[in-house]
């Protein structure tokens, strides 16, 4: 039986998040959004314009009463779709990936357990694990071979009590995707200790043209995937994240846990999910042609400036982690470049980053006018 109380405490003992933090001191000053890490968002009639006779007929009679708190049937069932061999008993939906990140990690985690997480990375995928009172190692991806992970290093790092390994790919901040091969031995390596594979795959459908797509985790016995609408489709403003696995003891769980959380999502959100997901690949098409159009506009930014940026192309999702070679520290540089040009990014020790890296974001339409104003602030300039 799930233990409130434990929720709870996770929930007290979970910082402030950093990012949320610099963007609350910083975004009122930011003219052009580098730092953002989804896409340009969908308007609602866009979206309206896109539903079939079935969902506009949703959208039309809706109701505004409690939803389940599994989620909507036909939107679960649109969503295990998105899995080979799953059902709609097989998802739980949650309000944002947040949300189910904080279900999964409770309902998996008991104090005095380990967990394995992948590092840098997105705050909470380790915070909250941690303030489960489990113990936590990061599992560091190589910088210097294009942000490498070492099947060998996670293998080292496994313990008979790691109860969770958590794997986020394509990789937020730097874009990074391993090898099928290299994902497998993941895999492999996470069933031989008897733990979970929780995958986060906020950004997948954004691989890049050539990269592999991973197989997602929720295909492997045991293993969850979490997914959400906010990335890859620029639907952020619905909140509609989710678990899917096999697992229907751990959702059980989950669900239990959601009622001292959410209770329940937004019905209209719902309804709009459902309409996105349905016309999904029309919505990804959009994602994917101006996330081609600005990763070529940034590539030739970077290669054209050697001398002050080490580039490192993201090979999915819509986030890119370059290094500053100057001297000046990169908080001083984003500091100075968002007072100056307006222009904000998100300097790496907001991710507990050492190696003076920012992280961009190249899935808005302001791109251009933003790499406009940054080339305006490096080039030439005596600080660097």
């Amino acid at each position: 039986m799930v233990d409130m109380r434990q929720l709870a405490q996770t929930l007290r003992r979970v910082p402030e998040p950093a990012l949320a933090r610099f963007f609350a001191q910083h975004r009122g000053h930011a003219r052009f959004l580098l730092s953002s890490s989804d896409v340009e968002e969908c308007g609602l009639q866009e979206l309206l314009g896109l539903a079939d006779d079935e969902t506009r007929r949703l959208w039309e009679e809706l109701t505004l009463g409690y939803a389940d708190i599994e989620g909507r049937a036909s939107l679960r069932a649109e969503i295990a779709g998105l899995y080979p061999g799953l059902e709609a008993d097989d998802v739980l939906v949650c309000a944002g990936a947040d949300e189910a990140i904080l279900l999964a990690v409770t309902a998996l985690l008991d104090p005095g357990d380990h967990a394995v997480v992948t590092w840098p990375g997105y705050a909470a995928l380790h915070e909250v694990a941690q303030a489960t009172g489990a113990r936590v190692s990061l599992l560091r991806l190589d910088s210097a071979s294009g942000w490498r992970l070492d099947p060998e290093e996670l293998r080292r790092l496994l313990k008979p009590t790691t109860r969770l390994v958590i794997v986020n790919f394509p990789h937020n901040p730097t874009g990074a995707l391993p090898d099928r091969a290299t994902f497998e031995a993941v895999v492999a390596l996470t069933r031989e200790v008897g733990a979970t594979l929780l995958s986060d795959e906020v950004y997948r459908f954004l691989e890049r043209p050539g990269a592999d797509r991973l197989p997602p985790a929720a295909a492997s016995m045991g293993g969850v995937s979490l997914g959400a609408l906010s990335k890859t489709l620029g639907l952020a403003g619905l909140r509609v994240g989710w678990l899917a696995t096999r697992n229907r003891a751990l959702l059980a769980r989950a669900a239990r846990l959601k009622h001292s959380t959410s209770g329940c999502g937004s019905a209209p959100s719902e309804i709009l999910a459902l309409i996105a997901l349905r016309a999904r690949e029309r919505l990804l098409g959009r994602s994917r042609a101006r996330l081609e159009a600005n990763l070529a506009l940034l590539d030739a930014f970077f290669e054209s400036r050697p001398e002050l940026f080490e580039w490192t192309p993201p090979r999915g999702g819509s986030v890119a982690f370059p290094r500053l070679r100057a001297s000046l520290p990169v908080e001083e540089f984003a500091e100075a470049l968002v007072r100056e040009e307006g222009v904000l990014v998100v300097p790496g020790s907001v991710y507990g980053d050492d190696e003076n890296r920012f992280r961009i974001g190249f899935g808005r339409a302001c791109v251009p006018s933003a790499l406009t104003a940054l080339g305006r602030f490096v080039d030439g300039d005596q600080r660097w």
